[in-house]
């Protein structure tokens, strides 16, 4: 059977590898590496579709050293052990030719199987690259995360999904002999999701449809057969973050039912109950925030109890949760005031810390005057004292702003009380 266009076209070279420039471009980290021979055991994080198998064995490549693979779906501590060593036997110790083990998915790994890797992976019998989707701080326990560096790839642009299609089009030895025109591509982007490998599944699906001599690919006809095959974005639950936006999106809505809907949903699908607890974390903050500050508490103590409890008692909880976040009062003021404050910075630069805020633990900085102008807040009046805390170049600036709710505008009252129209509260 040929292989899906994906496998056929998958970038052999670096300078075939489409994205992620400030991973493997001119000055990319990963290119200087490559350059030099030295690989550190390395994990991808990133969106599904985005090119981590294919970079960890270019990677393997470029560099000229063994390559095993292993999936965390269906391998044990039995396999890992197998695999390392075979790898030890076919690389030398702290060699530049040592071997790389590719584990995709490894947030599916079990404590016990990522332990299984620690020793390998510290005297240097194997070089580990991990892939995975979910965030790796939760995922893969310290000691092993602290022997490997964190590379985040980032989702696929429109202009890079399209660079996708242009090259199967130009490189793959089948779609050459057809005269195919492509004339619209929004449904395939929008149906791919931002995932390479099922935008090239769902072009590869359409024209293989096609009977005719001029194949002209347009939305609708997209459309048309993708609701064919329907049967081919469901087997696999690659709806994964489609149903989970809607669950938050039910919560941030102040929904309930169609909170707990999509919650049975992707219980029903089988997905990971921590997934579902994280994201109810975060909802819990970005969308609720300082409106309801036991949202955080009550969030938190779900995924510890869903972490202890496990399914499917642990679908009461997630219920619970996800009912009194949809019923709680909403505010995205943090959340806001994050994105603000970063974007200051990224304009502004290291501004420097007003005199009077800064440390003094030499005599020579007391002698500079460092914190000497400090009001310490504690000897004054409501323990306030009115004074500068941002770089004068940016002073009087209002970064967090009160979300219209009974808490926050307390909140707001409490401000303007301390500091009159300073921030214009």
């Amino acid at each position: 059977m040929e292989a899906p266009l994906a496998e056929r076209i998958r970038p052999q070279k670096l300078d075939e590898y489409i994205s992620q420039l400030h991973l493997v471009g001119p000055n990319g980290s990963l290119t200087q590496q490559i350059a030099k021979g030295i690989i550190p055991s390395l994990i991808f994080w990133g969106p599904p579709g985005t090119g981590k198998t294919t970079l960890a064995q270019i990677i393997a490549q470029e560099s000229q050293r063994p390559f095993f693979i292993l999936s965390a779906i269906n391998s044990g501590v039995k396999d890992i052990r197998d695999v390392i060593e075979k790898a030890k036997q076919s690389g030398g110790l702290f060699t530049a030719k040592n071997p790389i083990l590719f584990i995709d998915e490894i947030h599916r790994f079990s404590k016990s199987q990522q332990d299984s890797l620690l020793a390998a992976v510290e005297k240097g019998w194997i070089t580990l690259v991990g892939a995975t989707t979910e965030n790796p701080s939760f995922e893969v326990i310290p000691a092993l995360l602290s022997r490997c560096q964190v590379y985040i790839l980032n989702a696929f642009t429109k202009a890079d999904l399209e660079s996708l299609l242009e090259r199967a089009m130009k490189t793959d030895t089948y779609l050459k002999t057809k005269n195919i025109q492509l004339k619209e591509t929004e449904a395939l982007l929008r149906l791919s999701g931002g995932d390479g490998r099922k935008l090239l599944n769902i072009f590869e699906l359409v024209v293989n449809a096609s009977a005719e001599d001029e194949i002209i690919i347009t939305n609708d006809r997209v459309f048309a057969l993708v609701q064919q095959n329907t049967v081919l974005y469901d087997k696999s639950g690659e709806q994964h973050y489609d149903i989970i936006s809607a669950f938050i999106k039910s919560i941030r809505g102040s929904d309930p039912n169609g909170a707990v809907y999509w919650l049975a949903r992707m219980i029903e699908g089988g997905e990971d109950v921590k997934f579902i607890a994280r994201r109810l974390l975060i909802s819990a903050s970005e969308d609720i925030g300082n409106a309801n500050p036991t949202a955080l508490i009550m969030a938190n103590n779900t995924f510890q109890a869903v972490t202890t409890i496990g399914y499917p008692e642990s679908r009461i909880l997630l219920s619970q949760c996800a009912i009194y976040l949809a019923t709680s009062p909403k505010s995205n003021a943090s959340y806001v005031a994050i994105n603000t404050a970063q974007q200051i910075v990224k304009q502004t630069g290291d501004l420097s810390v007003p005199i009077h805020l800064r440390n003094a633990p030499t005599k020579l900085m007391k002698e500079l005057g460092y914190g000497e102008d400090y009001k310490y807040s504690h000897d004054y009046t409501n323990n306030f004292a009115e004074q500068e805390y941002l770089p004068e170049e940016i002073k009087n600036t209002p970064i967090y702003v009160p979300g219209n709710n009974s808490r926050e505008n307390s909140t707001r009252e409490f401000l303007k009380n301390r500091w009159k129209d300073k921030y214009g509260y």
